[in-house]
């Protein structure tokens, strides 16, 4: 039994689908968590167990962990919780015992790239990833941290400014290259591990992209796939933070934005080598191609 987390978000969904695709060769079911399993699609649910619920909450894990060998954790994002320690670490305190409570053998856990790096333990949401990491190590299951950068999909809450006004923001500076890295190629990691689970112990599995992309990169291949200028307008922190609050978002949630984005300026990204094993596959024009066009023409 595969237990999947967040099967109706960006990463879970993808998974989801590979999973549904690809032979188990073990004979593994697929079970999930959703509060609403009406957004699963009516074909999916056919084919896989549903647990109803959020999975903070420690009688909805206690029932969906019960068999499972494997799982596969996300923590959503709440943008209303008091302390980036509640989002991450509090979220997971339920799970991290019922895998123990369960004999669950094996967790791939969705969290950032940073550990290791000078600026770790100012680095926000990444900081708070990072202590979730280790809350889940702790109970003693083999555990995979998928360790990520930006995301390409990321820019797809920016759709209506690029385009509208052919711009887009971010807070780095205009030629700063870090790792970038598509979505569905962090849910093909998962699910490689998912399925193998011959790995033991505890480690992290850097998802980094092909190329390290600046701002101004990204500026230039957005305009050649859509055929029209985009440039790059970078934000202030302090806009930043008046934009998050716009949104209703707490404080501490906030900050803990900013504290990762001037982070990433100053190096958080940098302190994985790209290799064959870390590299992904889905390059920024290929993405731009095939997710970012048709949402900007939709």
């Amino acid at each position: 039994m595969i237990v999947i987390t967040t099967p109706t978000g960006q990463i879970g969904s993808r998974l989801l689908e590979i999973l549904l695709d690809e032979p188990r060769t073990r004979g593994e079911e697929l079970r999930v968590i959703v509060r609403d399993p009406g957004k699963l699609p009516d074909a999916v649910r056919a084919r896989v167990d549903v647990v109803t619920g959020s999975h903070d909450d420690a009688e909805v894990v206690d029932r969906a962990f019960a068999g499972a060998d494997a799982v596969f954790w996300l923590v959503p994002s709440h943008p209303q919780v008091p302390s980036l320690d509640a989002m991450y670490s509090g979220y997971t305190r339920a799970a991290a015992k019922a895998f123990t409570t369960h004999g669950v053998g094996h967790v791939v856990g969705v969290s950032a790239l940073g550990r290791g790096t000078p600026v770790a333990g100012r680095a926000g949401h990444v900081t708070a990833s990072l202590a979730m990491d280790d809350l889940i190590a702790g109970t003693g299951v083999a555990y995979r941290a998928l360790a990520n950068p930006t995301f390409f999909d990321n820019l797809l809450w920016q759709v209506a400014s690029i385009r509208d006004h052919g711009v887009f923001t971010e807070t780095v500076a205009a030629d700063r290259k870090a790792p970038r890295a598509a979505t569905r190629d962090i849910a093909a990691a998962a699910a490689g591990l998912l399925l193998d689970r011959s790995w033991t112990g505890t480690d992290e599995v850097p998802v980094l992209g092909p190329d390290d992309l600046s701002p101004n990169d990204l500026a230039r291949i957005m305009s050649d796939v859509l055929g029209r200028p985009i440039r790059y307008e970078r934000q202030t922190l302090d806009d930043f933070r008046t934009a998050l609050a716009g949104r209703g978002m707490e404080d501490a949630i906030a900050q803990g934005y900013l504290d990762m984005m001037r982070a990433k300026e100053d190096g958080l990204d940098d302190g994985v080598r790209r290799t064959p094993q870390t590299a992904s596959p889905t390059t920024f024009r290929e993405w731009c191609e095939q997710v970012l066009r048709p949402a900007v023409q939709g």
